[in-house]
C-alpha cells in the first residue's frame, strides 16, 4: 500500500474524523499500574492456550508434553510480542500461536513417524521458514508486494474479512458449541459479559474525559462479571488451578528436544508463512486504521521482520509460528488505550503466565462462552473498521465484486464441511483452510483483472 499517495492520505484524515478517538496514543506513556491492569486485560481476551491444546490433541502429546507445550507457546507470545511492538514494527501488536499452521504440523508430524522425532521436523521446518521470512523483511520483496497490490479497497475490504471470519467463530464455537455448559448457559453467558462490555462503553461515551475509565476497564469488568455469573450458575471450575504449580520450568532446547530438517516439511513449512504473513497483514491494517497511523513502508518491513524473529523465538522454545492477533485491534478501539507500554505488559505477562502452570492455568479456566460474548462483539468492531477504509472509495461495479466476492467466499470456507477439505489436496487444504487467506488472494486477484471505469 503506498502510503504516500493523495488519495490514501485524504482516506486517513476522513477516517480520523470518524473512528472513535484515542484517549491515548500509541507512544503516550502511562503509569505502570495502568499498564499492568490493561495489558492483563489483553492477555485474559485472547485465547492463546486453545492452538497448543489442539495441537497436543490431534497429536496424542502426553499430559506432561501437553503442559510443557502450553508453556513455551505462552513464553514465545510474549516475548514476540515485546519483539514487535518495542524493537521491529512499533506499533501496538500483539503475538500469539496461529491456528493456520495446524493441519500443516500434524501432517509434518505424522509423515517424519510421530514421537520426539516427528516433532522434532516441525520445528526444524519452522526455523528455516522464520529464518527466510526475516530474509524477505531485511530485502523488502514483501513491501514492494503490498505496495502494488493492496489500495485502500482491498486493504479495508481484508479488514472487513478478518472481522467476518471470526465472527462465525466465535458465535458457532465460543457460544453455541461451547462444552463448558448446556447451550441455554452458554448463550446466557455471552450475553451477560457481552452487555457489560456495552453498558461500560455507552457510561464511557457518555461521561466523555472523566468517564474513560469505564471504556478502559469495559473489557476486565465483562469478563469478571461473566465468570461471577458463571460460578452461580455452577459452571465456573478451578480443579485445573488448584493441581498445577506455582512455577515449573519452560522446556530447553537441546535437552528437551532438537532440530530434525526434512526438505519436504521445509518446503510446507515455507508456504504456510507466506500465508501467515497474509493473515497477520489483515491484522497490520486493522491496527494501523484504529490507531490512525498508516502503515508506512519501514513499518511493513520491519513487521515482516519481526513476525520471522517472532517465530523463530517460538521454534527455539519448542513451540509453534506466532502471528499478529486482530482481537487486540478490536480491544484498543473499544477501550481507546494504544500505548505500547500497555503491549509491554501483554508480554510480560505472557511469559509469567508461561513460567506459571497456576496462573496459566487460571486464564484457561474462563468459561469460552464469557470469552465468546466479548469476542463477538470485537470481531464487529474489526469488520467495521474495514468499511471506513473503503468509505472514501467510490464503489463503482468493479469495487462490488472486490468487496463480494471475498466476502462471500469468507463465509463459505468458515462454513466448509471439513470431510470435504481433507479430501482435497494438501496444498489446497492450506489455501482454502484460511478464509482470511483466500479471500484476500480473491481481493487482489479481482482488482488487477476486473476493468475499472475509464
Amino acid at each position: 500500500m503506498n502510503t504516500q499517495t493523495a488519495a490514501q492520505t485524504a482516506m486517513h484524515s476522513e477516517i480520523q474524523e470518524q473512528a472513535p478517538q484515542l484517549t491515548v496514543s500509541p507512544d503516550d506513556k502511562i503509569p505502570v499500574y495502568k499498564s499492568i491492569i490493561l495489558g492483563l486485560q489483553h492477555v485474559v481476551a485472547m485465547d492463546v492456550y486453545v492452538v497448543p491444546f489442539l495441537i497436543a490433541m490431534l497429536i496424542g502429546l502426553s499430559s506432561g508434553q501437553s503442559s510443557a507445550l502450553i508453556q513455551a507457546t505462552f513464553i514465545a507470545a510474549g516475548l514476540a510480542t515485546i519483539v514487535q511492538t518495542y524493537f521491529c514494527m512499533k506499533l501496538p501488536v500483539a503475538q500469539g500461536p496461529s491456528y493456520v499452521p495446524l493441519g500443516a504440523i500434524v501432517s509434518i508430524y505424522a509423515a517424519s513417524g510421530g514421537g520426539q522425532l516427528g516433532w522434532n521436523s516441525v520445528l526444524g521446518a519452522g526455523l528455516i521458514g522464520a529464518v527466510l521470512v526475516i530474509v524477505l523483511g531485511f530485502t523488502g520483496i514483501f513491501n514492494k508486494i503490498v505496495k502494488s497490490f493492496i489500495p485502500p479497497i482491498v486493504g479495508g475490504t481484508i479488514i472487513f474479512i478478518v472481522g467476518l471470519s471470526l465472527l462465525p467463530v466465535a458465535i458457532r464455537d465460543n457460544i453455541y458449541g461451547a462444552t463448558d455448559a448446556t447451550i441455554n448457559q452458554n448463550v446466557l453467558l455471552a450475553l451477560i459479559s457481552g452487555v457489560v462490555l456495552l453498558i461500560f462503553v455507552i457510561l464511557g461515551s457518555l461521561f466523555r474525559g472523566k468517564g474513560s475509565i469505564f471504556r478502559i476497564i469495559s473489557v476486565m469488568v465483562a469478563l469478571v462479571v461473566g465468570c461471577i455469573s458463571a460460578n452461580f450458575m455452577g459452571v465456573l471450575h478451578f480443579s485445573a488451578v488448584n493441581d498445577a504449580k506455582w512455577f515449573s520450568m519452560p522446556q530447553l532446547p537441546f535437552a528437551d528436544f532438537g532440530f530434525s530438517f526434512n526438505i519436504s516439511a521445509i518446503i510446507t513449512m515455507v508456504i504456510i508463512y507466506f500465508v501467515l504473513l497474509a493473515e497477520t497483514t489483515g491484522t497490520w491494517f486493522a491496527v494501523s486504521n484504529v490507531i490512525d497511523k498508516p502503515l508506512t513502508d519501514k513499518n511493513l518491513n520491519r513487521g515482516v521482520i519481526g513476525e520471522g524473529i517472532s517465530c523463530l523465538i517460538a521454534s527455539l522454545l519448542g513451540s509453534t509460528p506466532v502471528t499478529g492477533y486482530s482481537t487486540n485491534a478490536g480491544i484498543i478501539s473499544i477501550t481507546g488505550i494504544a500505548s505500547r507500554r500497555v503491549f509491554l505488559a501483554v508480554g510480560v505477562w505472557f511469559v509469567i503466565f508461561g513460567c506459571s502452570g497456576k496462573l496459566a492455568a487460571l486464564i484457561s479456566s474462563i468459561p469460552t462462552a464469557v470469552i465468546g460474548g466479548v469476542f463477538t462483539i470485537v470481531c464487529g468492531i474489526i469488520a467495521i473498521n474495514g468499511v471506513q477504509v473503503m468509505k472514501n472509495v467510490s464503489i463503482a461495479e468493479k469495487e462490488m465484486y472486490i468487496i463480494a466476492i471475498p466476502m462471500i467466499l469468507t463465509l463459505a470456507l468458515v462454513m466448509i464441511p471439513q470431510d470435504f477439505l481433507h479430501s482435497l489436496p494438501t496444498f489446497v487444504q492450506y489455501l482454502l483452510g484460511s478464509p482470511i487467506l483466500a479471500a484476500s488472494i480473491a481481493a487482489i486477484v479481482l482488482n488487477k483483472v476486473l476493468p475499472g471505469r475509464k
